[in-house]
């Protein structure tokens, strides 16, 4: 885990102020936190870029099962007491990286990124990959600034009700070595 960093945020009617992030292992108290971010987060960044059936199996019932059966592969990103975001890491993918609503543009994602390519490369892979949905982007603009390359179209087999779902994507990857 990397030391606390110092990161800025912007509380509701006021200017961006210092305040200091600790990663960690998430902990099955945080899994209904980890559920409301990742729910809020999938919403705005895939609803309209994603197949209508994976879409319609998106509830919330959905993430609080997804985000419990992921804790052991789970780091959270706490600011403040609360969980400000998440990532989850599985073999050399950073699979999933979302941070709460009202603490985007803080630098919690960034170090979350960070803690993502540091724990891929602890587990020997040279590269790591993550899959950006077409049109979301928002996230494709932050993996490219955080110097991730576009890898070129990829159709991610998406967790479905019945089997996997094709997802258009764009994949993302970023030399380690």
């Amino acid at each position: 885990m990397r030391p606390e960093s110092p990161l800025l945020r912007r509380r509701a009617g006021s200017s961006l102020r210092q305040v200091s992030a600790h990663l960690r292992p998430a902990a099955a108290a945080d899994a209904a936190d980890i559920a409301r971010i990742w729910h809020e987060g999938w919403r705005d960044g895939h609803l309209g870029h994603v197949p209508p059936e994976l879409a319609e199996i998106r509830t919330p019932a959905s993430f609080d099962r997804r985000a419990v059966d992921r804790l052991p592969q789970t780091t959270v990103a706490e600011v403040d007491g609360e969980v400000a975001g998440f990532l989850v890491v599985v073999g050399d993918e950073a699979e999933q990286v979302y941070v709460d609503r009202t603490h985007r543009g803080t630098g919690v994602a960034a170090d979350l990124l960070a803690e993502a390519e540091q724990q891929i490369r602890s587990a020997g892979h040279p590269r790591a990959w993550l899959a950006v949905a077409v049109g979301n982007d928002r996230a494709k603009r932050f993996y490219e600034r955080a110097g991730w390359v576009d890898d070129g179209p990829l159709d991610y087999q998406a967790e479905g009700a019945s089997g996997p779902v094709p997802v258009p994507c764009r994949r993302f990857v970023r030399d380690l070595a």
